[in-house]
């Protein structure tokens, strides 16, 4: 087979390759871009899941970042079994047919406990005291051990949260690269999420995001040289492009002024409790999922879904097919905001009343998805309770605001222009104009064997 990198550039659409990105702009002059129709929904875990199967969501599981796991009653975000993920791998093909061949999976999501034979992903210390500790999970052990000594610690605060920058991008390719040394493997899918961050704080504004636009640029253009001196068939894409939008909608709130929704009072703070709900909502980008609990409520949950400003699309199973995201795990209903809209998990009235993890960064304790979190209420404040941390003493980092109007770029929808739809990179082009998400499973095999 031959050797082959996925380079996923996250949130590149066409609208953001320009003067910015001289190396992006004169690579495409030279190869075939090619927009993909975004996947319903258009988010990070279930756009790769659906390259790597060439199944859809209604067939490899993966609805949404997070989904509320009906028999444990917990909404459950961001997980990490690659046994989530149903249907066979494109790795796992690749084997089939030549048992010599070997694969690298850096930092792509369902990384742990794959049958690829290399793989990194984040997988921070939580130690017994309450701290978080940078650092991440590999296959083989050793390879982490390795790559740390190599390129020092995984910066897991530049990954995600406020201080997100191309540290972690540049790590991952630079751990990617040094993968590729060591094993020289058929197949490397790598991961880059740094316009991830600015384009969902500032939206698609090249007046705010035009440093990083340059910092990918470079970083691109690093690991394409690296890879074309391999001889290695080179594939640039994204999972989704990233649209502005200017209205975030609180669904669970509205379900709580409708008695759908049931609140726990800890310490005076409030949480949501799912299992005793009658009903409530599950937010990830621009796509929600409903659960309902209690069926007597449907149509009531329908008739007030209607009133919303923002809500586009309301489905329900026998709509969900059209869109292929029809899945046990997938909510009664699955919403689809417009193309200004995007949904919070907020639920609480009152923000003094608000859960003590609303304002840290903890995206496996929220009942979804919180962009939010990429922002600081001040960084004074954050100093000081650095501050606390050197000299030992308990702390807790509740430094991110509750304020959803300063998302300005948001994704997971279809329907989006064309010029932010995902794309595509290659050197031979593709036969089709705009090709279905499921068709790059396709893509990277021709890569491997024609």
């Amino acid at each position: 087979m031959h050797k082959t990198v996925v380079i996923d550039i996250v949130g590149l659409s066409a609208s953001l390759i320009g003067e910015h990105t001289p190396f992006l702009k004169k690579y495409i002059s030279s190869n075939k871009l090619t927009t993909i129709e975004p996947l319903l929904p258009a988010v990070t875990t279930s756009v790769q899941s659906a390259y790597l199967t060439g199944k859809y969501p209604s067939a490899n599981g993966i609805v949404g970042n997070g989904w509320y796991d009906r028999v444990d009653s917990e909404v459950k975000f961001w997980k990490q079994s690659n046994k989530l993920i149903s249907g066979e791998k494109i790795w796992d093909k690749a084997k089939k047919a030549d048992p010599s061949f070997t694969s690298s999976m850096m930092f792509w999501w369902y990384n742990m406990y794959s049958t690829a034979d290399y793989s990194v992903t984040p997988r921070p210390n939580y130690l017994a005291d309450g701290r978080k500790m940078p650092d991440c999970y590999s296959h083989p052990a050793a390879l982490r051990d390795m790559l740390q000594e190599k390129l020092g610690q995984f910066p897991l605060f530049q990954f995600w949260g406020p201080g997100a920058n191309i540290k972690s991008s540049k790590w991952i390719a630079d751990a990617s690269m040094y993968t590729d040394d060591l094993h020289d493997p058929t197949l490397t899918l790598i991961y880059l999420p740094h316009l991830d961050y600015c384009l969902q704080k500032f939206g698609p504004d090249e007046s705010k995001i035009a440093n990083e636009l340059k910092e990918i640029d470079t970083l691109a253009e690093e690991l394409v040289a690296f890879y074309e001196k391999k001889n290695a068939r080179v594939i640039l894409l994204s999972e989704y492009g990233i649209a502005p939008v200017n209205n975030p909608i609180h669904l669970n709130r509205l379900f709580r002024q409708h008695n759908l929704l049931q609140i726990r009072v800890e310490r005076g703070l409030e949480l949501l409790d799912p299992g005793a709900s009658k009903a409530f909502v599950v937010a990830d980008h621009q796509i929600a999922h409903v659960y309902i609990n209690d069926v007597t409520v449907t149509e009531q949950v329908k008739a007030l879904l209607k009133t919303v400003p923002g809500v586009e699309l309301v489905l329900d199973r026998n709509d969900q097919a059209a869109y292929h995201i029809d899945h046990e795990r997938a909510g009664d209903l699955v919403l689809m905001a417009d193309e200004n809209s995007w949904f919070t998990y907020y639920f609480w009235l009152d923000d003094a009343k608000a859960p003590d993890y609303a304002r840290v960064v903890d995206i496996h304790k929220k009942p979804g998805y919180d962009p939010v979190e990429m922002f600081m209420t001040s960084k004074a404040r954050a100093g000081y309770k650095l501050l606390r941390k050197k000299a030992g003493l308990r702390y807790v980092m509740d430094v991110i605001p509750l304020d959803a109007t300063l998302i300005k770029g948001s994704h997971g929808r279809v329907g989006v222009a064309e010029k932010y739809k995902p794309v595509i990179i290659t050197k031979a082009p593709v036969a089709q104009k705009n090709i279905a998400p499921v068709d790059i499973f396709d893509i990277i095999w021709q890569h491997l064997t024609d």
